[in-house]
């Protein structure tokens, strides 16, 4: 039998501070008590999050909506530069959209942070941006989870993911099966990168260029690193009123693989979407990925989404009434292109054509 050491083992001197876990829960409640609706039941602190689905006895045949996602290695831009505070809104907006696109309002999410040694302050400036922007949403944060991981991340490290759902009644649910020959394609502009792509823009800027995120940028009226941080952009409001107050066909959130991709996976077989670069310019951090990089324009199209964070599919006869809309609803929005008769009648596809407008 081996000696029994002199200094017993404890799951702090593992690296797991549970005290500061419970600090973390201490300064987040106020952030998560602003994230609610009039259906959650009971508060934080409970093993799991409950929301009174009575509500949904209103609806003919709703349908639940759920997406999950994350945030990616924009997470390692917010590291560098302490900014802890905006990445919720990166992960909100990637997983309440992916809902919006079918119609659904979302209704709750749940969020979970591995790091590798929980830092109160930081945790709960985490978790303000994610409450803060379930609030810009009007979706409630119910639970979650922090997660130390000592050995696995470093001190300074964590990731981020959550997963959301929402409602739709049956006859609402917007995509692919509603869409026509001849309706008109409508861009929301985006906020900037959002939340795709930062593997290819660190990969550009920061490690085979070797600019710093405190560099001031004059085509950005602004340091880098604020830049690169900027929040994605949340929709669901926005594209839930609309879909209120016009016919919508089909909705399109444009993430990973860019704007054709995305939109293609809401074209029925047999249609194809023709989409005019001319009809808008993307903001200057996209044309510096590529110029800086040697990116080639097609690989900068399918890892970015060029300036347009979300797609709506309407009827040609009220593109301009829905403009109008998106105004009023303070979208920045135009015409984007047309659905046309596709060549593949076994799937629906998207293109760009042309030249960006200057």
């Amino acid at each position: 039998m081996s000696e029994t050491p002199a200094t017993p083992a404890t799951y702090a001197a593992a690296g797991v501070d549970i005290e500061a876990g419970d600090r973390a829960v201490e300064l987040m409640k106020t952030w998560v008590a602003k994230a609610t609706r009039p259906e959650v039941v009971g508060g934080l602190g409970g093993f799991a999050g409950l929301f009174d689905a009575s509500r949904l006895t209103g609806y003919r045949r709703p349908l639940l909506a759920t997406s999950t996602d994350g945030v990616g290695t924009k997470v390692a831009l917010a590291q560098k530069t302490g900014v802890h505070h905006t990445i919720g809104f990166d992960l909100v907006g990637m997983v309440v959209d992916d809902l919006v696109v079918c119609g659904a309002e979302p209704l709750f999410m749940t969020d979970y942070i591995a790091t590798g040694k929980v830092v109160p302050e930081r945790i709960a400036a985490i978790v303000q941006g994610i409450a803060e922007a379930c609030v810009q949403a009007g979706c409630a944060l119910v639970g979650g989870e922090t997660a130390e991981h000592p050995g696995l991340l470093g001190p300074e490290e964590y990731d981020v993911a959550g997963a959301a759902t929402g409602v739709v009644e049956a006859d609402a649910l917007l995509g692919p099966d509603r869409v026509r020959e001849g309706d008109a394609v409508l861009a929301l502009a985006s906020s900037g990168l959002h939340s795709n792509g930062y593997s290819l823009v660190r990969h550009v800027l920061l490690d085979r260029a070797g600019w710093s995120l405190d560099r001031e940028v004059p085509e950005f009226g602004r340091a880098l690193g604020a830049e690169l941080l900027e929040p994605t952009r949340i929709y669901a409001l926005a594209c839930l009123e609309l879909a209120r107050r016009v016919e919508i066909h089909a909705y399109a959130h444009i993430t990973g693989g860019g704007l054709t991709a995305n939109l293609a996976r809401v074209i029925p077989p047999g249609l194809h979407a023709r989409l005019e670069r001319s009809t808008w310019r993307p903001a200057p951090v996209f044309d510096l990925v590529g110029a800086v990089g040697g990116v080639p324009g097609e690989e900068l199209e399918r890892t970015l989404n060029m300036g347009v964070g979300m797609v709506a599919v309407v009827p040609a006869r009220l593109a301009d009434a829905t403009l109008a809309e998106l105004r009023a609803l303070d979208q920045d929005a135009w015409l984007l292109g047309a659905i046309e008769k596709g060549s593949d009648p076994a799937k629906g596809t998207a293109e760009l054509i042309g030249s960006y407008a200057t």
